[in-house]
């Protein structure tokens, strides 16, 4: 069985097809039930993201909307027609990277995420860029940006600018854009959004970041033969698992 669970084993998944299956058992087991936070107590679906989980690039939104939270898909509204038209102008569609939000479920009346909210869902995004192995993550708005810098600087003196992060177990290319629902009020913002979106090819093609070094798990200690049998007989749920 792949480690799930367990995401600094990411680096024994050896092929695209076992991280994609990792990927979708998270979403059915873990995030499409999730009851970490008062979220779930409104939602209609879990937007946990879409796209190509092989993808060299990906975007990180703030939360569902409306419509988003009615389809379980992530930018489908009139933002993502927007991000839809820039992917397009630089050669790219939405079945080339993969999208996804800070938060899984929609904020009631689409008010901002609540630091609570966003820490219940870390772990599931973290989950995600590990898994998906993108050299590129695009955050598009203040909180995606804040959340992956660790930073609180805003969007406006960011965006436009790439620079190495680790995020969770991984380094990726961190590359910050304004919002496309910014746009949607602010008409001259689409400017900046297509000439910073005009970057990101250029950015793909330079060499992947360097790894941290993967964590050395030891050898467990041998146990007497008893005690062995003993753990097996109580119904140890790693040995269940089969993780190792």
């Amino acid at each position: 069985m792949i480690p799930v669970a367990f995401p600094d084993y990411a680096d024994l998944m050896p092929t695209a097809e076992e991280r994609r299956e990792a990927l979708k058992r998270i979403y059915l087991e873990e995030a499409r039930d999730c009851v970490r936070c008062p979220l779930h107590q409104t939602r209609t679906n879990v937007v946990f993201g879409a796209g190509d989980a092989d993808a060299d690039l990906m975007f990180v939104g703030e939360a569902p909307g409306r419509t988003e939270d009615e389809l379980g898909l992530p930018f489908v509204g009139q933002a993502g027609k927007l991000l839809d038209k820039l992917l397009g102008e630089i050669g790219l569609e939405r079945g080339d990277v993969f999208i996804a939000n800070t938060l899984k479920c929609r904020p009631p009346g689409n008010r901002d995420p609540q630091p609570s909210e966003i820490e219940a869902c870390r772990d599931f995004l973290e989950r995600q860029v590990e898994l998906i192995q993108p050299k590129v993550i695009a955050t598009l708005g203040n909180f995606s940006t804040k959340l992956l810098r660790g930073d609180p600087t805003g969007i406006t003196r960011l965006h436009g600018q790439a620079e190495e992060r680790t995020i969770g177990a991984r380094t990726v290319r961190l590359y910050p854009l304004y919002h496309p629902a910014a746009a949607l009020y602010t008409p001259s913002m689409v400017e900046v959004l297509r000439a910073d979106f005009a970057r990101l090819p250029a950015l793909l093609t330079e060499p992947a970041p360097v790894q941290p070094e993967a964590l050395e798990v030891p050898e467990p200690e041998p146990e007497p033969e008893a005690e062995a049998e003993a753990e097996v007989d109580a119904g140890d749920p790693v040995e269940q698992m089969g993780l190792f």
